[in-house]
């Protein structure tokens, strides 16, 4: 295989990478996909309506619709917030939904291999060695790559190898369990609603939630708190909620990101993408639907790269991608450092949510990932309900 030269090498076949193989393949490329295999990453698995529409996702790949949050407080103390008209979360199971991503790129012409990335050696010719194993100590292979994009999660061993200070890219470690769902609705789950915990005792630093998946359900927390027990808290809600007699289908964890690298690229002939790249909302941590946007971003720059042979090209995924969301990064990350900082805040944070001009603009602008600005006055009142807020001029219920 080392005679090989594929336009694009794509380590990693999640949302992110599956996504800009498909595309690089469409555009009439060659690639070649790498995902490791075995792996679920641990995920709430909460998507809008927009994702469907933009990546062309069929209906069936939802296992649950959402129809509600119900955010609880330290206190106890139970916000619901019905998504109303303009839509719902869907929900998808990771395992169902990535396998679904590969096999579309390997329809649209991408070829897939499933193999452990080892890394990038240059040995003097124009392109780049990627190397690998298809199984745990066999011999090693390779292929050359006109450009490779690193689209394997948090920790990336490609943004390590390639890109300098992506080792210190901060993270959460989120954790969760799935579980087979309760038999039936009462008030402490039901499959129709996200519930979504702030509490220090749950998470010190960020949140935990029970999402439903239909058959199954997500029971999850994080934090970036070395020293707290996720399993513990995991276990204190299913407790808590009487889901500790349900069946427990299977257990995983990973680090997510939270914070987009500032160089996607190498100027060169790598660029990275998804977790990778750091992009997980803060405060939400969602992520499959930028990681999507991401791939397609850095499968556009990717192309342009390959027709001009200018590495500048690839320098537009990032700037596209922040350009079109990163206010909404840096207004979750403030809102993250400050109310999930303490439980008096986050009780605050809560009765925040139990406002109406709140729980519309916050779908929707998860409906349609950005900031909504049809109703400056909402605006103005959100801003002046924070303020009194943030002041302590309200009560926190």
């Amino acid at each position: 295989m080392n005679q090989t030269i594929y336009d694009a090498v794509v380590i990693g076949g999640g949302p992110s990478g599956a996504t800009a193989a498909t595309d690089l393949a469409l555009a009439g490329h060659s690639v070649l996909l790498i995902e490791r295999g075995g792996r679920i990453k641990p995920c709430g698995g909460a998507v809008p309506p927009r994702l469907l529409a933009d990546f062309d996702i069929p209906q069936s790949l939802l296992v649950a619709k959402a129809r509600s949050a119900r955010m609880i407080a330290p206190s106890g103390r139970a916000v619901d917030m019905p998504v109303g008209e303009i839509g719902y979360v869907g929900m998808v199971d990771r395992e169902e939904f990535d396998e679904w991503l590969r096999e579309r790129a390997r329809l649209s012409g991408a070829e897939r291999l499933t193999a452990t990335f080892e890394k990038i050696e240059r040995d003097g010719e124009r392109h780049p060695l990627v190397t690998f194993r298809r199984t745990r100590g066999g011999p090693i292979e390779s292929v050359r790559a006109r450009v490779v994009i690193g689209a394997d999660g948090a920790r990336s061993a490609v943004a390590k190898q390639c890109l300098p200070g992506a080792e210190r890219i901060p993270c959460v470690f989120a954790y969760h369990e799935i579980i087979k769902s309760p038999p039936r609705n009462t008030d402490q789950f039901d499959a129709s609603r996200c519930d979504v915990y702030y509490q220090g005792r749950l998470s010190p630093d960020f949140y935990a939630w029970v999402f439903p998946h239909g058959e199954v359900a997500s029971i999850g927390v994080g934090s970036a708190n070395k020293g707290f027990s996720l399993r513990g808290a995991i276990a204190t809600i299913r407790d808590d909620l009487g889901l500790d007699r349900c069946e427990t289908v299977r257990r995983e964890g990973a680090p997510i990101p939270l914070k987009p690298l500032k160089r996607w690229d190498n100027g060169a002939d790598v660029i990275v993408a998804g977790d990778a790249a750091g992009i997980v909302a803060p405060a939400s941590g969602e992520g499959i639907y930028y990681a999507m946007v991401g791939g397609r971003y850095v499968a556009d720059a990717a192309a342009a790269f390959l027709k001009t042979g200018e590495a500048r090209q690839l320098r537009t995924a990032r700037k596209r991608f922040m350009k079109e969301h990163g206010r909404v990064f840096w207004v979750l990350g403030m809102m993250q450092y400050f109310w999930y900082s303490s439980d008096k805040r986050r009780e605050r944070f809560v009765t925040m949510c139990d406002d109406k001009d709140v729980q519309e603009l916050t779908w929707q602008a998860y409906m349609h990932k950005k900031l909504v600005r049809a109703k400056p006055m909402a605006h103005v009142k959100i801003f002046l309900k924070d303020t009194a807020h943030l002041l302590g001029l309200r009560p926190a219920h």
